[in-house]
């Protein structure tokens, strides 16, 4: 998905709060598959998967933040309320199913 650009500075942050939230994800699914290696407990590495579903839910949610505000404002600049509405919908009905 395509982050779309808004105010420079602003977008820039989002999205290095993005990247290093998936910088460490990929460290925690490193971990996890280390526990397995090492034969941990199973509550433990369980314990872990949560920890990276909780993880990469909430990062799908600051995606989706970021896309919907940035269209929100190019839709009251430009005046495409149907066709905002129709992408908010459908990306939305995407990430929770």
């Amino acid at each position: 998905m395509r982050i779309q650009q808004g105010a420079g500075a602003p977008v820039m942050q989002e999205r290095r709060q993005i990247i290093n939230r998936l910088r460490r994800i990929e460290g925690q699914i490193r971990g996890i598959r280390k526990m397995i290696d090492d034969e941990q407990p199973c509550a433990e590495v369980l314990m872990q998967i949560a920890a990276v579903k909780a993880a990469v839910n909430k990062t799908g949610v600051i995606v989706f933040q970021t896309h919907f505000r940035r269209c929100l404002e190019n839709t009251i600049a430009e005046g495409e309320r149907e066709e905002f509405v129709e992408e908010v919908m459908r990306l939305l009905g995407k990430y929770i199913s």
